[in-house]
């Protein structure tokens, strides 16, 4: 499928159908269609033809898938900016893209490129003719959080997207019945490719709510009764921090994903008897479209591992001679198939050191267990090497929050004059608990051993977060260097 043609299939299909909605903005499928032959015309008057880039600096609304599909009905790619990003790392986005526009709610601040404000896109001529259908165009540039170097722009083509949505159609029985409640960022592959094109390719409906609230989360799944959703483990922690008088209708929802980071089997457990929600834990990357595996949602769910291969996809462990690892053996995860990107706009270098012979290398460590589920160990670069014995921080962290107090913990590497490296942990801890690190160290020190427990136990009111929703640990890093 070349995602051009959906609003236009899904307003012959069914124009009265819902379509998409925000909290302002309620669309049928005809809607939709409208919308976005409109903004398409707008972006031809600007000058967006085939194999321009588009870029979208913009909140999560409706408007910014309209400028999305509008972009592609040209055979146009569009770039999704993180709209809290500060004006030289935007417009270092902007220029790095090729972008020609910009698509704002906020025409006042400079880009380096023509800002085309929301109200223009409402007052497009129809571009006449069908739109392009080559599955080879070029449809996202998804710009990586950049925690090391500048950001890169991760190629995905339409037909990424095309293989990445039939696997989630696939996997996760979605059908025209199914309604995404989206609450995560629409410049990230998640929200775009499961939260939205996912549910609108199988027929579904999309709400789309702001910045996610805690304290809002549940009203709107009882108000829009969505049949499931995705997040990150720190919304998850947000959600299990509510009062534990907070007892929602989740009766709608048929699931809910976790990605983006590992979420500790616990968590999970606490969550799903509390909220009476299925957790499907999964593990992707924004270079092969958004995820590679997942927890299926009938037969065996394993808390603690990211599940099975998602149909079209090949996922090895590989050694340092880079051939496959037995079940149990500890390697580089790396992963095959239509989903892998295109490649690093401009990076043919780097391109070529992270895809290799057509295999992804994720920089992740992982194993399979004897079932054939993943469970990833950590980033390659998180490893921590003390006195030549490799700790991995995720083992140190699922220790940590065994202990009932604990909402969020991070390990991470401290330089040591003597062992080279040596673990030291950040927690936070739920409301109204009252651990202190010497009782979390005597937690750790009664799993762990010795030698793995964190030399310091450091609890904050909340841990850092990049972007995406992920703990930052390049921050907490940073600041032990100030420290130090």
């Amino acid at each position: 499928m070349h995602f051009a043609t959906l609003p236009a299939l899904r307003a012959a299909e069914a124009p009265d159908a819902p379509g998409i909605r925000d909290d302002a903005v309620v669309l049928t499928n005809a809607d939709l269609h409208a919308r976005v032959e409109a903004a398409a015309g707008a972006l031809h008057a600007r000058g967006v033809r085939r194999g321009g880039v588009v870029a979208l600096s913009l909140p999560n609304r409706v408007e910014l898938i309209v400028a999305l599909f509008a972009a592609w009905r040209l055979g146009a790619a569009a770039t999704p900016i993180n709209p809290v990003l500060g004006p030289a790392e935007a417009a270092y986005q902007v220029a790095d893209a090729g972008a020609a526009l910009v698509v704002t709610d906020d025409a006042s601040r400079d880009l380096g490129v023509p800002a085309v404000p929301l109200e223009e896109l409402a007052a497009g001529a129809v571009v006449p003719g069908p739109p392009p259908a080559d599955p080879a165009d070029l449809a996202l540039l998804i710009y990586t959080s950049g925690t090391t170097g500048s950001p890169k722009g991760v190629m995905l083509t339409h037909a990424n997207l095309d293989a990445m949505t039939a696997s989630f159609v696939e996997w996760f029985e979605i059908g025209p019945a199914d309604h995404s409640l989206l609450v995560l960022p629409l410049f990230h592959a998640n929200g775009i490719v499961l939260g939205t094109l996912t549910p609108l390719r199988a027929g579904g409906r999309v709400s789309i709510t702001g910045r996610f609230s805690r304290d809002r989360f549940f009203a709107d799944v009882e108000q829009l009764r969505p049949t499931y959703f995705s997040a990150v483990p720190a919304i998850y922690a947000l959600l299990s921090s509510l009062p534990d008088g907070v007892r929602p209708d989740t009766s709608s929802l048929r699931f809910a994903v976790c990605g983006a980071a590992p979420m500790p089997a616990e968590s999970i457990e606490r969550f799903e008897r509390r909220f009476g929600v299925t957790i499907v834990e999964g593990y992707g990357l924004s270079e092969t479209t958004c995820a590679s595996t997942i927890n299926p949602l009938r037969g065996l769910r394993k808390p603690g591992t990211v599940g099975l291969p998602l149909p079209g996809q090949r996922v090895e462990v590989i050694g340092a001679e880079g051939l496959p690892l037995p079940q149990g053996e500890v390697g580089e995860v790396v992963i095959a198939g239509p989903v892998v990107m295109a490649g690093y706009l401009g990076r043919p270098e780097e391109t070529a050191r992270t895809v290799v012979d057509g295999w992804l290398r994720t920089g992740d460590l992982g194993r399979f267990d004897g079932d054939g589920y993943l469970q990833i160990v950590d980033r390659i670069k998180d490893m921590i090497i003390r006195g030549g014995e490799n700790l991995y921080p995720k083992e140190i962290e699922n220790a940590l929050y065994t202990h009932d107090d604990v909402q969020e913990a991070a390990v991470v590497g401290a330089p040591d004059p003597v062992l080279g490296e040596v673990p030291v942990a950040f927690v936070s801890l739920r409301t109204d608990a009252a651990a202190t690190a010497e009782q979390l160290d005597a937690h750790a020190r009664g799993i762990l051993a010795a030698f793995k427990c964190p030399v310091r136990i450091t609890v904050l009111d909340e841990l850092p977060k990049n972007p995406v929703g992920k703990i930052d640990k390049p921050a907490l890093r940073r600041g032990l260097r100030v420290a130090s």
